[in-house]
Parts: structure tokens; C-alpha cells; sequence
């Protein structure tokens, strides 16, 4: 049977990940060490999956509000007045959604008409524009370069912007290049987003995970910004919750009134357990003043200066990523791009990476590491990456 003409266009022209694919190929060999998955090695904390349990045990296991625990709701919104200064009221301007993904595509679809434009800083989380897609909006991509640490430029996003943009994706700390936006960068943006009054959907997932002495700052918290900013977060990344899916989404009331109606047509609620862990987390990250979730980004930290010393002593030229935990190193060096680099690393060394051009064409001269891996892991795969550039002639 031909199901080709069954299948819609758009998902028909959505090119599979670039992640998943390589990846599928690094399944093939045995012995891999694999430096891809954005995923925190570090185990959910004890109080979560205990108060997980216990709610089954109880036979809690019904759903809940479409919006989400009320109590969860209420300990989000402590949270984000306490680290971002931010007030959303718990009753109806915070949804719970199953992982930050679902709430990215709540806030596109809410917002968009076919053939909206949508602005994507590049490189990006491989995601964004296929959801763009599948919403009949086009992505549009604005080039972010190593020369200016990869932010978003007021520059870069007024040449990107016409009479069809909606919206603006503003995705820092950033996957996959580690770049964040002080204060400073967020406010020259923000005129420009004022001036063509645009809508910002801000995926903040990794905002605990920073580095030196900056610390992540909404851009919901600037002047202006609340009113036109959909803020996303969740508890993946600082909370080790990967497998649990679920995140939230902020917004004005009149918005979220908007995005409930997608939330509750397909997915009724988030998980009800998974409901219940977070809070715990939470409940006991309040109670530590985020203890755990500081060590860890310690951990994430040394990491992070290890792989950065370790890539530029191998003329892999990094930037300095200040937030969640990925370098971006340059591969130029060595005559390949990053496609044929993950691919040539692979086969002789069995280390696998990322192809930077998986995150969009700005990224092609570069790779992906994640260190979100033991230090031992890290050193070992270095030492094979330094054995591959000394074949190449690089060393």
C-alpha cells in the first residue's frame, strides 16, 4: 500500500533529527563513548521519587486540574518571583505541561496564522523549527556567530524581522552553544521587540545551570517585557527530571487562557506522579536554599572548564559557554566540517558527538559535547579526540 499520499506535506517535509540520526549510527558500535545526550547523569532527588511513590501508593492516580496541581502551581510561582523577580498568579497564569516541550508548542500554536513568521536564533535546540512547522508557520533563522559569543544581536534580529513575524523563540542559556544574555543584550533586544511588537516565548530550561559570575535574567523581568513574553521552564534540567516530562508555562492571564484550551483538547493534564515529585523537589529545594541543585552546577562547572582548557589546547577553538552544560568547539581546523568530523571521530575513535549543523546551517563548522558526564568520561574521550587530531595532522 502507498501511504505517501496519505502522510500531510508538512510532516512529509520535516527532516528527521539530526541528533537521533547520528545516534542511531553510534548504536551500531560497541564501546562508544557517547558525549551527545542532553541529559544530567546526576539521579532525581530522593524526596522526589519517594513522594512519586507515595502518591501511587495512595492511590492518587487520578488526574488532576487541566492546569495542574494547585499546590505546584503556588511553589512555581514562589520560584519564580524568588530567583527571577517575577509575579504570575498560580491560579491562571501558570500551566503545567508535560516537559518544556509541550509548552513550547502551546505558546507557537496559541499564537501563530499560517505563514506567520517565526524568528529562531541559530544555532538552536533541533526542535523549535519543525514545531514552527507543524503550527503552518515558517521559521525563520537568525544567525547567532563566535565572534559575538553567540548571543542574539539587536542587529541580527531587526535584519531577520518583516511585516509576517509574530514571534520570537529566545532560547538562552542556549543548547547547543552553552551562550547566555546578560541583562545588558536582553535590554537592546528588547526595544527592538518592542518596537515591531513582537511576542517572545522564552525557553529558560536551563536558567539555574550558569557559570562564573553571571546568573541567568529573564527577559520577562525587563521593562515592557511581562506583558509580551511567554516564559518556559521546567524541571528537567536542574532537577535531574528528564524521564518524569514535565515543565510549565508563565504567561498573562489572557494567554494562558488560550493555551489551556490546546492543553486540555490534547493532553488533559501532566502526569500526576510526576505532579507530585516535582513539588517535593521544590518543597526541598526551598528548605536547602537549591543546596543540591548549587552542587551540582559546581560539578557542571568544573566540567565545563576541563572540556574548554582540554578542546582549545587542541586548537578546537571554543568560546567560554557560560550557562547549561554543552561546549561548541570548532572543527574548521582539521578540513572537515562537523558532519564529517562526528562521523570520521566516531569510526576511528568510537567518541560520539554531535554535528553542529544539527542545530541549524550556521552550526556546520561545529560540534556538539555535552558534559553532562562523569569527569573520567570526559578525559578519557579528550585523550581519544587528541589521538584522532594527531592522525588528522592538527598536533
Amino acid at each position: 500500500m502507498n501511504y505517501d499520499k496519505y502522510v500531510g506535506d508538512v510532516v512529509k517535509n520535516i527532516k528527521p533529527s539530526g541528533i537521533r540520526k547520528f545516534f542511531d549510527v553510534a548504536a551500531m558500535y560497541k564501546d562508544v563513548i557517547s558525549l551527545g545526550v542532553g541529559e544530567p547523569d546526576f539521579v532525581t532527588p530522593w524526596e522526589a521519587r519517594e513522594a512519586a511513590v507515595q502518591s501511587i501508593r495512595k492511590g492518587i492516580t487520578q488526574y488532576t486540574s487541566n492546569s495542574g496541581l494547585l499546590q505546584l502551581r503556588e511553589a512555581v510561582s514562589r520560584y519564580i518571583d524568588l530567583h527571577f523577580g517575577l509575579k504570575y498568579d498560580p491560579k491562571d497564569e501558570i500551566v503545567m505541561t508535560v516537559g518544556a516541550s509541550e509548552a513550547i508548542y502551546l505558546a507557537v500554536r496559541t499564537l501563530v496564522n499560517a505563514g506567520d513568521e517565526v524568528i529562531i536564533p541559530e544555532p538552536s535546540y533541533v526542535s523549535y523549527a519543525p514545531g514552527v512547522a507543524l503550527c503552518d508557520a515558517v521559521p525563520v533563522g537568525a544567525k547567532c556567530v563566535a565572534k559575538d559569543n553567540f548571543i542574539l544581536t539587536a542587529q541580527a534580529l531587526e535584519e531577520v524581522i518583516t511585516p509576517r513575524t509574530k514571534a520570537l523563540i529566545l532560547p538562552f542559556p542556549n543548547n547547543p552553544t552553552g551562550a547566555i544574555m546578560n541583562r545588558k543584550q536582553l535590554e537592546e533586544i528588547a526595544e527592538v521587540i518592542k518596537k515591531h511588537d513582537i511576542i517572545v516565548i522564552s525557553d529558560e530550561i536551563y536558567a539555574e545551570l550558569t557559570y562564573g559570575d553571571e546568573r541567568h535574567v529573564s527577559i520577562a523581568s525587563l521593562d515592557g517585557m511581562r506583558e509580551r513574553t511567554i516564559l518556559i521552564n521546567g524541571f528537567s534540567k536542574a532537577f535531574a527530571m528528564t524521564g518524569w516530562r514535565l515543565g510549565y508555562v508563565c504567561a498573562p492571564r489572557e494567554l494562558e487562557k488560550q493555551m489551556l484550551k490546546i492543553h486540555q483538547y490534547i493532553i488533559m493534564c501532566a502526569p500526576t506522579a510526576a505532579q507530585y515529585a516535582a513539588l517535593s523537589a521544590l518543597n526541598t529545594a526551598f528548605e536547602d536554599n537549591f543546596a543540591a541543585v548549587e552542587e551540582m552546577r559546581s560539578q557542571y562547572d568544573v566540567r565545563r572548564r576541563f572540556l574548554v582548557r582540554r578542546l582549545n589546547e587542541m586548537k578546537l577553538t571554543c568560546f567560554e559557554p557560560k550557562g547549561a552544560f554543552y561546549v561548541f568547539p570548532c572543527v574548521s581546523v582539521t578540513g572537515l566540517d562537523g558532519e564529517q568530523f562526528a562521523e570520521e571521530l566516531l569510526a576511528d575513535q568510537k567518541v560520539a558527538v554531535v554535528p553542529g549543523g544539527a542545530f541549524g546551517d550556521s552550526g556546520k563548522d561545529f560540534i556538539r559535547i555535552s558534559y553532562a558526564y562523569s569527569l573520567e568520561s570526559l578525559k578519557k574521550a579528550t585523550d581519544r579526540i587528541e589521538t584522532f587530531l594527531k592522525k588528522k595532522g592538527v598536533l
